[in-house]
């Protein structure tokens, strides 16, 4: 995954396609709350920050460290 480039589906690799996924289930989650580049900017500094050794609980770990900080940032968590 290129961790500096922007998350979108029409640059999505086979690697990146499950944190693009995510962001949209974030986005539709969060819609109202917080703001779609937000979503992106947290799902990707989340998958910066961990560290994990099987790919296949990554996508599910990043989407659940983004959520809770997205929680967070509108007071719920």
């Amino acid at each position: 995954m290129n961790r500096n480039g922007p998350l979108s589906t029409s640059t999505a690799r086979d690697d990146v396609r499950p944190l693009v996924e995510a962001v949209h289930r974030l986005d539709r989650e969060f819609r109202g709350s917080v703001h779609p580049s937000l979503i992106r900017t947290v799902v990707r500094h989340s998958r910066d920050e961990l560290d994990c050794p099987s790919a296949e609980a990554l996508p599910e770990l990043v989407e659940r460290l983004a959520r809770q900080r997205l929680l967070e940032h509108v007071g719920v968590g």
